[in-house]
C-alpha cells in the first residue's frame, strides 16, 4: 500500500533547516578602500558550502546591480553598499551585525 498523502509532498519542499541556519549566521559588513580610491563592500561570517556562497553573491550582485566576487568565506561587492545591504540580507533571513 502506498502513501499518497499530498501533505507529504508539500512538506518535502519546505527547507526549515536552511532558514534556521541563515538566522544563526551573523554576517558583518565592512567597506574597504581599494586601488584608485574605489570602495569595496566586504560581507564576512558566512558558513556554508562554496556553492551556497556563490549563489548568495549572485543574488546580492543582482539586487544591488553591481559586480563582485567570492573569496574563501567572504563576498566582495564593488562600491559602498552599507546603506542597502543589511536590509537585503535581513530579508533573505540572515542576521547582520
Amino acid at each position: 500500500m502506498s502513501n499518497d498523502d499530498p501533505l507529504d509532498d508539500l512538506l518535502e519542499g519546505i527547507d526549515t533547516h536552511g532558514d534556521l541556519d541563515r538566522a544563526e549566521q551573523a554576517l558583518s559588513i565592512t567597506v574597504e578602500e581599494r586601488r584608485y580610491g574605489k570602495a569595496m563592500t566586504i560581507v564576512e561570517g558566512f558558513s556554508g558550502s562554496t556553492s551556497e556562497l556563490e549563489d548568495l553573491a549572485s543574488e546580492l550582485k543582482s539586487s544591488l546591480a553591481t559586480g563582485g566576487t567570492t573569496t574563501d568565506e567572504t563576498i566582495e561587492l564593488q562600491g559602498d553598499h552599507r546603506d542597502r545591504l543589511p536590509e537585503i540580507l535581513r530579508d533573505m533571513g540572515y542576521s547582520v551585525r
